[in-house]
């Protein structure tokens, strides 16, 4: 019997002197590892928040990189602590990231140019930008992808291998956008009048700035029509606005002094045969 109690006596401890002490030492590892990350963390966000060269984006990525590093760091120490080779610990981190590395190549690759976007800002969230075709609003940009809103309020989502691998166009880069509007004319009106006409109509607009000044040219010979180019200039929030409001007053200021817009004219001579019938 005592040598039973004695048996035990020894295995308790050992448990107490290693096993034992090395989970309490991990435990120890893991709280102490939680609070500094959790310090970290509010250091980090109130660095990135003060700053202005990085966005909300660009923030929270920092923020969240910072967050893993140190997750897998605390990981790391606390299984080593537990008497587990680190070697081998690293090894075994290496092969899984090798594999899922492998396996979301397509979504890493979104990855990075997410990473990209939101370091050298192609654009900014409010935006309105056009891709491969498809314009919007600027809603979000995430990690993996881009969050984009028609003006038919139809969201579309671009992963951000495409962003970067598109056309890119961004509107709203430019503190002002040049608005131009096509009029053509019948070819018996006055090109001086007509010209004088039009640069009255849009000069003094509220929308038009002074700087640059409004322009108007004669753009091209049509085969009915003389085509005339009004080239005006106006905050790049105000685009759609100018460009609208211009159509309309140009057309009223061509009605007011009596300028039709011309129609297309087909021209039909009768003649008459050998045999005295009609024909065209």
């Amino acid at each position: 019997m005592e040598q039973i109690f004695e048996t035990l006596r020894e295995i308790g401890d050992d448990f107490v002197q290693n096993t034992g002490l090395a989970i309490v030492r991990a435990v120890a590892f893991l709280v102490l590892g939680l609070v500094v990350i959790r310090i970290v963390q509010i250091i980090a966000r109130s660095a990135t928040l003060r700053t202005s060269k990085l966005d909300k984006s660009a923030s929270t990525f920092v923020i969240s990189l910072i967050t893993v590093v140190l997750y897998v760091a605390l990981a790391i120490v606390v299984v080593s602590s537990l008497g587990f080779s680190t070697a081998g610990i690293i090894a075994a981190f290496s092969a899984v990231a090798l594999a899922v590395a492998l396996a979301l190549k397509d979504s890493l690759a979104s990855l990075a140019n997410g990473v990209i976007i939101i370091f050298t800002k192609p654009f900014k969230k409010g935006d309105y930008i056009a891709i491969g075709g498809m314009e919007g609003l600027v809603q979000d940009i995430r990690l993996f992808n881009t969050k984009i809103l028609t003006y038919s309020n139809e969201t579309i989502i671009v992963p951000n291998s495409e962003v970067l691998g598109s056309k890119l166009v961004n509107y709203s880069d430019m503190p002002l956008r040049r608005v131009v509007i096509e009029v053509p004319v019948p070819y018996a009106a006055d090109i001086d009048e007509v010209k004088a006409l039009l640069l009255e109509s849009v000069t003094g607009y509220k929308y038009v700035v002074e700087t640059p000044a409004p322009q108007v040219v004669l753009a091209d010979f049509g085969e009915d029509t003389l085509k005339f180019s009004v080239r005006a200039w106006g905050t790049t929030n105000k685009y759609w606005d100018l460009y609208f409001d211009l159509r309309e007053i140009i057309m009223k200021a061509l009605e007011a002094h009596g300028i039709e817009k011309p129609y297309s004219q087909l021209e039909v001579r009768l003649r008459r045969s050998s045999d005295g019938e009609d024909g065209v």
